[in-house]
């Protein structure tokens, strides 16, 4: 996988398809909510992600794809909904920083939820 597509399926929730590609060091850190600390860190919280997103039907849309060197941009919105209802909608942001070996060494995910 190139770094863009490693970045979009991680952004788009297919995170099964990232794990080998994520640093042993790597953090997430989803600004004014959370920081998820080392690789085992991060797989145990997307898996509770991907649970939810089980639970849920999910309408993702990638707007923008950016990349230079090192860092993918990833923008897009989530559409969450339960027995037809929108549950929520989020717009988001996410930046991947990879080292050398092409390995997710860091993401920033900037998220602005509503209903």
């Amino acid at each position: 996988m190139t770094k863009a597509e490693i970045a979009k399926a991680f952004s788009n929730g297919t995170f099964d398809k990232t794990y080998d590609h994520i640093a042993e060091d790597a953090i997430w850190e989803v600004v004014e909510e959370n920081m998820f600390v080392g690789k085992k860190a991060i797989v145990e919280n997307c898996n509770l992600v991907a649970a939810y997103f089980k639970s849920v039907t999910t309408n993702f849309k990638t707007l923008h794809v950016i990349s230079e060197e090192n860092k993918v941009v990833i923008t897009g919105t989530a559409e969450f909904i339960r027995e037809g209802k929108r549950v929520s909608f989020v717009s988001a942001c996410d930046v991947h920083e990879f080292n050398d070996q092409n390995k997710i060494e860091r993401i920033t995910s900037y998220c602005i939820q509503s209903q």
